[in-house]
C-alpha cells in the first residue's frame, strides 16, 4: 500500500530535526510518560480518537520503511521527512540502496527528483517527476506504486469497537505506548470511489490487518502495515507482492513549510502512470 512503488516513478519516465520549538505549535513533550495515562482514552476509543488528535499536532517528524518481496525477489525503501498533518504535505528523502530520491507531496500532487544520474534521461532542463495521484485514482481505481507516503495514515478512521484489540505497552523510540492490533472494513478505505473499493477488495480481501502504537496523549507514534497476496491470486509468474510498511511520527510540532518544485523544472508523467497502472490491473486480472 502505502510508499510500496515510492521509487518507480524513474522507471515509468523512462529512467534507468528541531525538537519542540516552533511558537505557538503543540509540543512533543511525553517521551517518558506511559501510555494512556489518568484522564486519557483507552482501548476502541483511544484507537478511533487518534487520527483526530495526531492532526490536531499539526506537524510531525515521519520515518517509513517498507519493505516488499515478490517471488525470490526483495526490496526496501527507507525514508525521513516531515509532514503537514493538518494539509496533507510531506517531504522526504528516500533510500534504496546506493540511491537517493527526494519526494515531496503537495495538495495531491506527488514529485520526485530522481538520483543524479538518472536526471539525465529526463526532456532538458528537467528534474522533477510529477504525478496527479487524485487523477490517477480517479481512472484508474489505485495503485500500489503511486500514493501519499502517509495514506495509511488514514486507515484507522472509521472503524469500529470490535475491530480493535489492545496487545499491551510498549516503548517506541523512547516512548511509552500501547499496542493495539486493529482490523480495518476495506470498504472504509474508497467509500467514495466504487471502482477502487472493487479493486482493493480483490487485492486484500475484505478486511486489512494492521497494527498502531499510541503515545499517552493518544497520538500515533507507530503504524504498521502488512499488505499479502490473496491466496490463490499470485499467478504463475509469481508478480503478486507482499509489502510491509512501518510509518513513524515523532517531535510533533516541528517546522514544516512543503512547497512544490518549480514548473518549469517539472515533467508530468501522470498519463503514463495511468497507462502503466491500467496495464498492471489488466496483467493481474488475466492471472486471478
Amino acid at each position: 500500500m502505502a510508499a510500496a512503488g515510492t521509487l518507480s516513478l524513474a522507471a515509468v519516465a523512462g529512467c534507468g530535526g528541531t525538537d519542540d520549538k516552533a511558537s505557538g505549535k503543540p509540543s512533543d513533550r511525553q517521551s517518558g510518560s506511559p501510555a494512556a495515562p489518568g484522564g486519557a482514552a483507552d482501548g476502541p476509543q483511544a484507537v478511533r480518537a487518534a487520527h483526530q488528535k495526531t492532526t490536531d499536532a499539526r506537524t510531525a517528524k515521519m520515518t517509513l520503511v517498507t519493505k516488499a518481496q515478490s517471488g525470490g525477489t526483495n526490496a526496501e525503501v527507507r525514508g525521513s521527512g516531515v509532514v503537514d498533518l493538518a494539509k496533507g504535505s510531506s517531504e522526504l528523502v528516500l533510500l534504496t540502496g546506493n540511491s537517493q530520491i527526494h519526494q515531496r507531496m503537495v495538495e495531491g500532487i506527488l514529485y520526485q527528483q530522481p538520483p543524479a544520474a538518472q536526471r539525465k534521461q529526463l526532456p532538458q532542463g528537467k528534474s522533477w517527476l510529477k504525478v496527479d495521484v487524485k487523477k490517477l485514482l480517479r481512472q484508474t481505481g489505485g495503485s500500489t506504486q503511486y500514493e501519499d507516503p502517509t495514506s495509511s495514515f488514514n486507515y484507522i478512521k472509521g472503524i469500529s469497537d470490535k475491530d480493535v484489540e489492545k496487545v499491551g505497552t510498549e516503548t517506541v523510540d523512547g516512548t511509552a505506548t500501547t499496542h493495539y492490533k486493529v482490523s480495518v472494513d476495506v470498504a472504509e478505505l474508497a467509500k467514495d470511489n466504487a471502482r477502487q473499493a472493487k479493486q482493493l477488495r480483490a487485492q486484500l480481501g475484505d478486511r486489512l490487518p494492521l497494527d498502531v502504537w499510541l503515545d499517552g496523549q493518544g497520538r500515533l507514534r507507530q503504524e504498521k502495515v502488512e499488505v499479502k497476496p490473496r491466496a490463490g491470486q499470485q499467478g504463475n509468474s509469481g508478480g503478486r507482492t507482499a509489502v510491509t510498511t512501518t510509518l513513524k511520527f515523532s517531535d510533533f510540532g516541528t517546522d514544516v513549510n512543503v512547497t512544490a518544485p518549480p514548473a518549469k523544472d517539472t515533467v508530468d508523467i501522470t498519463d503514463k502512470a495511468v497507462k502503466a497502472a491500467q496495464q498492471e490491473q489488466g496483467r493481474q486480472t488475466q492471472q486471478g
